[in-house]
């Protein structure tokens, strides 16, 4: 089978393909579940002996594709019958308000010793971006750094390193050794390393100090400036990594290949990422719907939807 035509908008802009990738249980279901406004996924379809979910804009016309590209209808139900030899991806057509901008691969956990990478591997090519889950309490194994040697570098060069679980790391040495590591090991890899607590993020409901402080703000403003860049085909660069509020802990000055590290969790509130999501809106730029603020935040309120 050949390469897979991407989705137009309603301008003729081809849709963004973000994967979603990262080793089993790093947090990739829940953030397919943030992005979607906290519509939870059926249980079956977060398995992990699943070939990979592509979720794109529809109403609920799920199909198995198989390799040849033969489609066939595909209950949510019976999803773990759904053969992995022959079956490239099973699509899921979903109307949340994600989809008018972007389609969502969730990809099986790359560490799964009975699933054949094969499975996954031989989509991969079809992303346009990655967003690779990575647990901060034990970031960027050898397996990872090993896969990641599969993904295209133009690829590399948009997709973004997320480190979930960013709450479990409480004192503020260890975020910073974390940070430093990473940032030496991955560089060149990614365009943004982003700590954020995605369990936070998922509670936040209407609460924008909690959005922001779990680290799903700047997140956010990075993502929609990649979807902006791959629909409009301009180089956006990447945020500036944010100062450490202890000058002593703070990470060395980045190369200029390094990845921009944008650490919410580390320095506090970033107001001036919610500013610039508002701004965009304004412009009118893609901006992801985002939850209300409640009466009493004094932050700017997360914008929603906007057209292109």
């Amino acid at each position: 089978m050949g390469a897979i035509p991407h989705r137009l908008d309603r301008d003729g802009n081809k849709v963004p393909r973000i994967a979603i990738m990262g080793e089993f249980s790093a947090g990739k279901s829940t953030l397919c579940n943030m992005l979607m406004n906290g519509d939870t996924l059926p249980r079956k379809v977060t398995a992990t002996q699943l070939a990979p979910v592509w979720m794109t804009q529809g109403q609920g016309d799920h199909a198995r594709v198989q390799l040849d590209g033969t489609e066939t209808p595909v209950d949510l139900q019976d999803l773990a019958n759904v053969p992995l030899d022959d079956t490239l991806y099973i699509r899921l057509d979903l109307p949340q308000d994600i989809f008018e901008f972007c389609d969502l691969i969730d990809f099986p956990g790359i560490s799964d010793p009975n699933m054949d990478p094969e499975v996954w591997e031989r989509l991969l090519e079809e992303a346009d971006v990655v967003i690779w889950l990575t647990h901060a309490t034990q970031a960027w194994r050898q397996t990872e750094a090993a896969v990641w040697d599969l993904v295209p570098e133009h690829v590399q060069q948009k997709s973004m390193l997320l480190l979930t679980r960013w709450d479990k790391i409480i004192e503020q040495k260890d975020r910073s050794r974390i940070l430093r590591r990473l940032e030496s090991e991955t560089m060149g890899l990614f365009s943004a390393i982003l700590p954020i607590s995605l369990l936070d993020a998922v509670n936040a409901g209407d609460d924008v100090d909690a959005w922001t402080d779990s680290g799903a703000e700047a997140f956010m403003s990075r993502l929609t400036d990649v979807i902006a860049e791959i629909k409009n085909g301009t180089a956006t660069p990447a945020a500036a990594p944010a100062a450490a509020s202890n000058p002593e802990d703070s990470a060395a000055p980045a190369a200029a290949a390094a990845p921009a590290v944008v650490s919410i969790s580390d320095v506090g509130p970033d107001e001036a990422a919610v500013s610039e999501a508002a701004a965009k809106a304004e412009e009118g730029r893609v901006v992801p719907r985002r939850v209300r603020p409640t009466v009493k935040s004094r932050r700017t309120p997360r914008p929603d939807l906007a057209a292109m």
